[in-house]
């Protein structure tokens, strides 16, 4: 499998074309020297593209980083300063780089939000949250009531802890919705949902009080530990489909 091939295969569920509105990069930020020829051996996968996890792929032999939060955004940037260090790291290894934002968080099958929806076992699941014009949640509805807790403890199996947890809402909770990452601020989309608690990844200090006074359960899981989950999905489904070898680079940013 090239570049070029692992691309197309990406898109083929990931659908980056969907998702206009997304700031974004998505798909191949970064080629290698031969994208139709090089063949792919070993695919890393990160969080996020920084100095850090290039050279960590690199080591592990990888010829292909994925990420969820890539090096471009928007309109272009000098490639100067710690940039300059970041693409030149990429460069130096003949180590391509793919993100998947949005497209990823969004995903029904492989995606940061379905992802925790299916981890906690919510039922009924079905689209929430609108950002840009773009659905990129998930919502549904537990098989028995639980507290907030037991909720946290359910998003977390293996014994991570939320960063926050915000129990202004109902003690039994039923109704989940769901974004992850830096999506603190959609909370409201949630009280407007019916739902009785909200998992996502940060809250800033001006939501506190909105979130109190809007009585709902939030779970700020955290950005980096609620993004883990679509990156895994997808190393999980390259390897099962294509028989690829993957690398997971854990890099917690403790946010």
């Amino acid at each position: 499998m090239t570049l070029n091939e692992l691309d197309a295969y990406f898109n083929a569920f990931l659908k980056k074309e969907l998702y206009a509105a997304d700031p974004s990069r998505n798909g191949i930020q970064i080629a290698n020297a031969d994208p139709d020829h090089t063949q792919i051996a070993t695919v890393a996968f990160a969080v996020d593209a920084c100095e850090a996890s290039a050279r960590r792929a690199a080591q592990a032999g990888a010829q292909v980083l994925f990420v969820h939060h890539g090096l471009f955004w928007g309109d272009c940037q000098p490639i100067t300063g710690i940039h300059y260090r970041r693409i030149k790291a990429f460069l130096d290894a003949d180590l391509a780089l793919y993100a998947s934002h949005i497209p990823l968080d969004a995903n029904a099958d492989v995606g940061n939000n379905f992802g925790l929806a299916a981890r906690i076992g919510l039922q009924d699941v079905r689209p929430f949250g609108i950002w840009r014009g773009m659905s990129i949640g998930a919502i549904g509805t537990l098989p028995k009531a639980v507290a907030i807790d037991e909720l946290e403890r359910m998003v977390f199996p293996n014994g991570e802890r939320a960063a926050h947890l915000f129990p202004f809402g109902k003690k039994d909770i039923r109704t989940v919705a769901i974004i992850s990452g830096g999506a603190g601020d959609d909370f409201a989309q949630a009280v407007a949902a019916g739902a009785d608690a909200y998992i996502t990844g940060e809250v800033s200090h001006e939501t506190f009080h909105p979130i109190a006074e809007s009585g709902i359960n939030v779970i700020a899981g955290g950005h980096y530990q609620t993004e883990t989950v679509g990156i895994n999905l997808v190393r999980a489904k390259l390897e099962k489909d294509c028989g690829v070898q993957t690398v997971f680079i854990d890099l917690p940013t403790r946010l």
